[in-house]
């Protein structure tokens, strides 16, 4: 039973919702346009604000929804699992699961994403303030510098600063940890580009 609810998590994050709007909308492939990516931000750039926002949501539903269900009918209805899921390691598991699948998606010959967005949504449940500093941070960074890569590597290492800072190292901290380095090796062309000034702006 753990590994098909696995595979169907991996199978829902494989779910390529940018590649998907952007086929739908201009019948074009997204991953020979822009960055190439499958993500909210190449979707932007191609399609607009309001079709990368829709991206977004869905790229992050993908994360919440194995997550949510997990949580609802393994744990009662009074709030109990945030009390024993630092006991669970197989919802870290199903975490995980749908961020593999948005980052080598089975429908897309195991190429996909970045991650972020699917990540802040596999997350919010399991570490919700150190969601939301990171996020924080995320903005600032974009703000400051103008670059979304930027913002995201900064989210990334603030999610498992911040968990390590408000709870100590505890399961949660050694997921998101898991979480930080998959963003950070998405990212490394970017961060190539940013170290040599080569990045453009978003």
């Amino acid at each position: 039973m753990e590994i098909i609810i696995l595979l169907a998590t991996y199978v829902v994050g494989s779910i390529p919702v940018g590649y998907l709007m952007i086929r739908s909308i201009t019948g074009q492939n997204i991953l020979e346009l822009g960055s190439g990516n499958i993500g909210s931000t190449n979707v932007k750039r191609i399609a607009g604000k309001k079709v990368a926002a829709i991206t977004q949501l869905l790229d992050m539903t993908k994360g919440l929804l194995p997550v949510g269900l997990y949580l609802y009918f393994a744990y009662d209805s009074h709030l109990t699992y945030y009390q024993n899921v630092t006991s669970d390691s197989f919802i870290y598991y199903v975490a995980l699961a749908s961020i593999l699948g948005h980052d080598f998606s089975v429908f897309l010959k195991f190429k996909g994403g970045k991650g972020v967005n699917t990540t802040l949504g596999a997350s919010v449940l399991l570490a919700p303030l150190a969601v939301f500093i990171s996020v924080a941070f995320y903005f600032m960074a974009k703000w400051c510098f103008k670059y979304v890569s930027l913002g995201s590597i900064t989210l990334a290492i603030m999610l498992v600063v911040s968990e390590s800072v408000l709870n100590g190292i505890t399961p949660t901290f050694y997921y998101l940890l898991a979480c930080t380095i998959l963003i950070i090796v998405s990212h490394r062309k970017n961060i190539g580009r940013l170290l040599r000034n080569q990045e453009l702006p978003s």
